[in-house]
């Protein structure tokens, strides 16, 4: 049993290190349809986030995430964008709740979204569980706004 949950944290150190230092949705979505800042306090991650709806308004085409931040808020960014792309914005906002349940030690994601559930690992950092849920607070402020009017203020997850 302890070597499995080793090799779980093994992978969830080596997933969190290779998304942050390879992103692969670091820049801006084109166009921009929503925009949202969204600022951890207690660590200082700062996040930008950029997201191409459909011309109906109900699909994400594209996330894109710019700033600055520790390992756990890039990588939740960049595995967050990449499961959302495609996505309706109803079923984003589900998984939205979910990855905070999930942070708080409950479910998991299904099969399909596995790689959002290493993240899981953050939860057993109770300090850490802010850098991991930023982004999603992010986006659920850019999906809830009502239309790409940027909005100056950051979504704050204190």
């Amino acid at each position: 049993m302890t070597s499995s949950l080793g090799n779980l944290r093994d992978l969830y150190q080596q997933v969190i290190l290779e998304r942050y230092k390879k992103p692969r949705h670091r820049g801006k979505a084109d166009p921009v349809s929503r925009y949202q800042k969204g600022h951890n306090p207690s660590c200082g991650d700062t996040i930008e986030l950029t997201l191409r709806l459909n011309q109906a308004g109900d699909r994400i085409e594209e996330v894109k995430f710019e700033g600055e931040g520790c390992a756990i808020a890039m990588a939740s960014a960049d595995l967050m964008a990449e499961a959302l792309t495609g996505r309706n914005v109803d079923e984003a906002l589900q998984m939205v709740q979910r990855f905070q349940d999930m942070m708080k030690g409950g479910v998991e994601f299904p099969s399909e979204f596995r790689k959002l559930n290493v993240m899981q690992g953050v939860s057993q950092f109770p300090v850490r569980i802010k850098c991991a849920t930023l982004t999603w607070h992010t986006l659920k402020a850019a999906l809830e706004a009502a239309s790409s009017e940027k909005l100056e203020e950051f979504v704050s997850n204190e």
